[in-house]
Order: structure tokens, then C-alpha cells, then sequence
């Protein structure tokens, strides 16, 4: 029996790893100045030279609106669902976009050796939502070729980057193992899996990703994604300049063919999704070549991708580096209600369509802005409120899911980061803003399947003060409060007070005699540090292993005689309410399953040794620095594969210790 070798950081350390020596321990690049964290001020970020997901730069928040929302409002609420709601919503509606090229940093090195980090985030939102979509794909995904076995037992090799391409794509070759290494994060958390086909040539079609995710994932696939952002192929010289609509559902017919034609691939109806635009073409302009119902018996989904900015003429420089985005005079668009309803209400006729044939409407890909995002805006607290906001108008605009973007380490936007290879024995993960908001979305829907959320336009529909009600199994079940408002001397924090029923609604009056509310904080909408959900954290960069720390705070608000309730909002600040018990339903979550990181069941090939240390002296004394022997052996790998009931092996900082998992609080 083979086990899994359950990762901590970027990249597991070899079973048998006999001499290590890290000379130049700074590779992530220097800041001269840099504010901190929480100060509201702008940092230098033109002196930071290092990787961007871990730029240092801190905006200046903007100040309170002229004038201030009102801190003091009343909204009447029913206790039963009102026209306008959504469709009902699933815990697992924010889910997780992996672009292919990095999943052996993100998920594990092969199938054997897993992220344990990993693991315990996708758990967290897990145990909230009741399980995880996470899509492995994205413009990588368009030239992605399996191969029967790769030089060195890898399981993924990139190829020289396409410079005739834009967005530089490498292409990727990758083995079955892959797809193993899926099915084995499957067996351990709820997750299930969104593929892509690639397109780049239509002559001679690669179907492997079907052939073997068809055998070895099997039901864990919630379908394959025919398209990656098509109408950007004529931009990208991936198409004749002439290339619309027509031409891309013909393709996606002519894939449709060829699995149907494929022996090895037992499944089409219901399991292919397009047409996947980034905004380039209008989602009429798809559906009116007949798009759905030439492909509907095949079709799992419609989807989109988009983002509402771009950080490109940044990234790849050039002539077109004078057009560079401020990031500081774009953050405030950031940052009030109307920024998730601008993106949501050019689909809203997209998704009734969507209902009409009775299909799920997914957000294949987003996030804060394409190219990588924007320093001090995508990685800031203010990220987090508008992922979050952002989400729950997707869902009230009757999207069924929406996946954010994980990309490199060259990116802004990540929810999660596992550290430089060269840094992952003694450095952890960087947990970033919009992870927060994946859980705050989760347990806004909770395990039922049968959440629905309505708009209140609340306090006169004011767009800094924006706020949902959930109604779950036909109940109301929990309110979603925001503020946008950063203001440090607590005049802009706001409370809501509401009363269920009862008034001129003609029901009687439901307003419980409590409720429970959870917050996500943060001193500043441009802090990248210091946020809590429920008072817990994930910490600074590189300080997690996927577990959330410290201890949970739930407040409990006991309402007036009169039959309302007070909800006081920070500035800035999300609050969750509970209103009601609901079946399925919980505010707790101090009983994840999450995997330790570090074990000891023997002493032979094991050493300890305290972090701190670790960090200073692994390899920093030069030549007085001793390579050190650990291993009685040279490592023996094999074929490896899917086994569902497996013993679990966790890499440590020198050596490998052998343990069963179990549930870790």
C-alpha cells in the first residue's frame, strides 16, 4: 500500500533528502520604505523588487463619503420569501479557479505527496458549505497534452513560453498522475473538480483530460470546461482575425463530436460547459447563433469569465506601460455596492435564459483584476468586502457558482500562496483577504442546498452601507451587513435595527428573542494584515499551514421589548447575523477536520528543530555551515494511484514520520 505524502509547504522534501544548503536567503526582493500594515498611508511600492504576491504596498483608504451614509437606520424584513429572490444556492457557490501551471505548487507535488495547507483550507470551507468546486485550468489548460510518463517521474513539465501569445502561456505537458492526485485530495475533503479540454488546435484534438478523468475522477467531475475565454483567441493569435460566436459553438460541436466517438470517454450528455467569454463578446451574441440548444443535451453548465479591470499594460510593459492603471486612483471603485451589481446585471439575462433550460449558470473564472490584479487593491481588506459583496450579487443574480483565480507567485489576487520553493521548508503559506471571504460566502448559505438571497437596497439603498437577507428552506435565516467606510474614530460605524414580520407586513411578529452575529474586520479597507473572521486569523504572509487560529468569537444581540433588533456594523467592516435555528445550519465551527503538518512517531530519520532557527541558519553560515545526512537510503517511487483508504505521511522540515490522520481541532 502506498501512502500519501501529505505536503507542508510548496514542495515536499524527498523521502530521502541527504544534504540541503540555501545560501541567499532574500530571493523575495526588498522594500527601502514600507508603511505598515494597517496604516493608511501608501507605500513605496516602485522600491519593491520582489515577487507580487507578497508586495508590501498599503494604500491610502479613501476618506468618508460627503456626505456619510446614515449611522442609524430602520428595515423591516418578512419572514417569508419575497418576489426578486434568487434561485436556490449552495454552500460551496465561491469556490476556487487553479490555474493548471501552478497546481504542483498549490496541491501537491504528485499523488502521493499532498498539501496538507492546502487540504485544511479547502476542509474550512468544506465543513461551512458542505463541499468545494475547484476548476484546475485556465489559459494554460488551452495547450495542456497528456503524456504516458514524464522524465524524472514528473507529472508536469512546462514547455518554453509561446511569446507570439499575450499572456506568454507556456505549454504544459502532464501525466495521469495528475488526476490520481485529485481523486486522492477527494478522498480526504469533499471536493469536486471542473476540467478543461483543450482548444488550441481543433484539427487534431487532445481528449485525454476526459479519457482519463472520465476513469479516474468519475462522478468527482462536475463537467469539462469546452473553452477558455474564446473571445480572446483572435487578440491572442489563436484565430484568424475573423473568428465570432459561430465559429467557436461550431467547434464546441466539433468536440462534442469526438468525445461522443471516443470509446474512453463513457459520459457526454450533461457533462461539457461554454461558452465561457471574458467580456470581449456579448453573452447575446453566443446565445443567438443558437448556442444552446445546438449543445444543450451535452451541456452541464453556461459560464462566463470576467474581470473588471486589468493590470496588463503593467505586467508586460512595453509601449503600452504609460497606460498603466493607477492602483490607488482605481481602488475606490473597489469599494461600494455598485461594483459587484455593474458586473452582475450584464448577465441578468443570461441567467433567466439559464432557467428557462433548467442549467447552472457559473463564474468560471474572476477576480479582482486580470493580470495578476493590483497591489495594495487586490491583496487589502478591501478585497475581501468586495469579494464578498461581489459574491452575494452573483447569487442574487441567479449565478449557481463562481470560482476565484489562483495563479503564481506573480499574481495580487491569491487567496492562498504556498511560499518559493526554496523558502517552503521553513517558511508557511500567505493566506490572502478574498480567502476570508470564501468562508464568510459558505456560511452565509450554509449545508442546506435551499439558500435564497434577496437585495435589500437597505438605509435608502445607499452603496456604502449595502446588506442581503438569506432565506433558507422558505425561513429567514441570516442578514449579510456591509461598510465600505473606513474611519478610524468610529463615527461612520453603523447600526441596522430591524423587526421580522408584524407592522403592515400582515404577518405576525417573528422577530427572535436574540440573535448571534459573526464579523470580518480589519483596521482599514487598506490593510493587508490584521483581519479576522469571528475574531480568528490566518496571520501575516507566511505564517499558515491552512488553519484558522485564535478563538472564535460569536456576539450574541438580545432584541428590545419593542420587537427589533440592533446590529452594529463597524467602519469597515461584515456582519453575519443568525436569526434562526435551521436545520443543517450552524454559527460554530470549531470542529474542522484539518491534518497536522508535523509528526513524530519514530526517531530513526527524523530530526526537529525549532522554526526560528531554522529560518537563520539553514544554509546562512556559508562554508562553516555542515551538510547534514539524513537518510539511511535512496527513495524508491513507483507507479503510483488511487487508493481510497490510504496512510497518510506528512513531510516535516528533515525527514518524513509516518502517521494515521485523524481529526485535528
Amino acid at each position: 500500500m502506498r501512502p500519501i505524502h501529505l505536503c507542508y509547504a510548496l514542495q515536499c522534501l524527498p523521502v530521502a533528502w541527504s544534504s540541503v544548503t540555501i545560501y541567499n536567503q532574500r530571493p523575495l526582493g526588498g522594500v527601502t520604505t514600507a508603511a505598515a500594515p494597517s496604516a493608511a498611508v501608501s507605500g513605496a511600492a516602485a522600491t519593491y523588487t520582489g515577487a507580487a504576491a507578497y508586495d508590501p504596498t498599503v494604500l491610502v483608504a479613501p476618506p468618508v463619503p460627503n456626505p456619510a451614509p446614515p449611522a442609524q437606520f430602520f428595515q423591516q424584513l418578512s419572514s417569508a420569501p419575497v418576489p426578486g429572490i434568487s434561485v436556490p444556492q449552495s454552500g460551496h457557490f465561491y469556490g476556487f479557479s487553479v490555474e493548471f501551471s501552478v497546481i504542483t505548487q498549490v496541491l501537491g507535488l504528485n499523488s502521493t505527496h499532498l498539501q496538507v495547507p492546502f487540504l485544511n483550507l479547502m476542509s474550512n470551507v468544506a465543513k461551512r458549505g458542505g463541499s468545494v468546486r475547484v476548476r484546475v485550468g485556465g489559459n494554460t489548460q488551452e495547450t495542456a497534452t497528456l503524456f504516458p510518463s514524464l522524465a524524472n517521474k514528473k507529472i508536469m513539465q512546462k514547455q518554453a513560453q509561446n511569446t507570439n501569445n499575450p499572456t506568454q502561456t507556456p505549454e504544459l505537458l502532464y501525466t495521469a498522475d495528475v488526476l490520481y492526485m485529485l481523486a486522492n485530495i477527494s478522498a480526504l475533503v469533499n471536493v469536486d473538480w471542473y476540467l478543461g479540454v483543450p482548444m488550441n488546435d481543433t484539427t487534431h484534438l487532445r481528449l485525454g483530460i476526459a479519457e482519463a478523468g472520465e476513469a479516474i475522477l468519475g462522478n468527482r467531475i462536475v463537467g469539462f470546461q469546452v473553452g477558455n475565454e474564446p473571445d480572446q483567441y483572435a487578440l491572442h493569435q489563436h484565430r484568424p482575425a475573423t473568428y465570432g460566436p459561430a465559429d467557436f459553438s461550431n467547434e464546441f460541436g466539433t468536440v462534442d463530436a469526438a468525445l461522443r466517438a471516443d470509446s474512453k470517454v463513457p459520459v457526454v450528455d450533461g457533462k461539457l460547459i461554454g461558452p465561457s467569454l471574458s467580456g470581449q463578446w456579448q453573452p447575446q451574441q453566443i446565445w443567438d447563433v443558437d448556442f444552446i440548444p445546438n449543445h444543450q443535451k451535452s451541456l452541464a453548465a453556461l459560464s462566463m469569465s470576467f474581470y473588471p479591470n486589468n493590470n496588463c499594460a503593467k505586467v508586460f510593459g512595453g509601449a503600452n506601460a504609460t497606460n498603466a492603471v493607477d492602483p490607488q486612483t482605481v481602488f475606490p471603485s473597489y469599494l461600494d455596492h455598485t461594483a459587484g451589481q455593474k458586473i452582475a446585471a450584464t448577465y441578468l439575462s443570461s441567467t433567466a435564459l439559464a432557467q428557462t433550460v433548467n442549467l447552472p449558470f457559473v463564474m468560471m473564472e474572476t477576480n479582482t483584476a486580470s493580470c495578476g490584479g493590483f497591489p495594495g487593491v487586490s491583496n487589502s481588506f478591501g478585497s475581501a468586502l468586495w469579494a464578498l459583496d461581489y459574491g452575494l450579487q452573483l447569487a442574487y443574480s441567479n449565478f449557481t457558482n463562481a470560482l476565484l483565480h489562483v495563479g503564481g507567485q506573480g499574481v495580487y489576487y491569491n487567496p492562498f500562496t504556498p511560499p518559493p520553493t526554496n523558502q517552503s521548508t521553513f517558511r508557511s503559506w500567505s493566506i490572502g483577504p478574498i480567502y476570508y471571504s470564501v468562508l464568510a460566502v459558505a456560511e452565509t448559505f450554509g449545508t442546506s442546498n435551499k439558500s435564497q438571497i434577496i437585495d435589500l437596497q437597505m438605509n435608502g439603498n445607499n452603496i456604502f452601507t449595502p446588506g442581503y437577507a438569506i432565506y433558507d428552506s422558505g425561513t429567514l435565516a441570516r442578514l449579510a451587513l456591509f461598510n465600505y467606510v473606513t474611519d478610524p474614530t468610529g463615527a461612520s460605524a453603523y447600526t441596522a435595527s430591524f423587526a421580522i414580520g408584524g407592522g403592515d407586513t400582515g404577518q405576525p411578529n417573528g422577530t427572535p428573542a436574540q440573535v448571534k452575529v459573526k464579523y470580518l474586520l480589519a483596521p482599514s479597507v487598506s490593510t493587508k494584515d490584521n483581519i479576522t473572521w469571528a475574531g480568528q486569523t490566518f496571520g501575516a504572509a507566511f505564517q499558515s499551514d491552512g488553519r484558522i487560529t485564535g478563538t472564535e468569537q460569536i456576539q450574541t444581540v438580545t432584541c428590545k421589548s419593542d420587537n427589533t433588533c440592533d446590529i452594529k456594523v463597524p467602519a469597515p467592516g461584515f456582519a453575519l447575523v443568525f436569526l434562526a435555528d435551521v436545520a443543517a445550519d450552524k454559527e460554530s465551527y470549531t470542529d474542522v477536520q484539518t491534518f497536522p503538518t508535523t509528526a513524530l512517531t519514530k526517531t530513526r530519520n527524523t530530526l526537529t528543530i525549532n522554526p526560528s532557527l531554522l529560518a537563520t541558519s539553514n544554509g546562512q553560515a556559508g562554508a562553516n555551515f555542515i551538510e547534514a545526512g539524513t537518510s539511511q537510503g535512496q527513495s524508491k517511487s513507483g507507479a503510483v494511484r488511487f487508493l481510497p483508504h490510504l496512510t497518510v505521511v506528512l513531510c516535516i522540515a528533515f525527514g518524513v514520520a509516518s502517521v494515521m490522520w485523524g481529526t485535528q481541532t
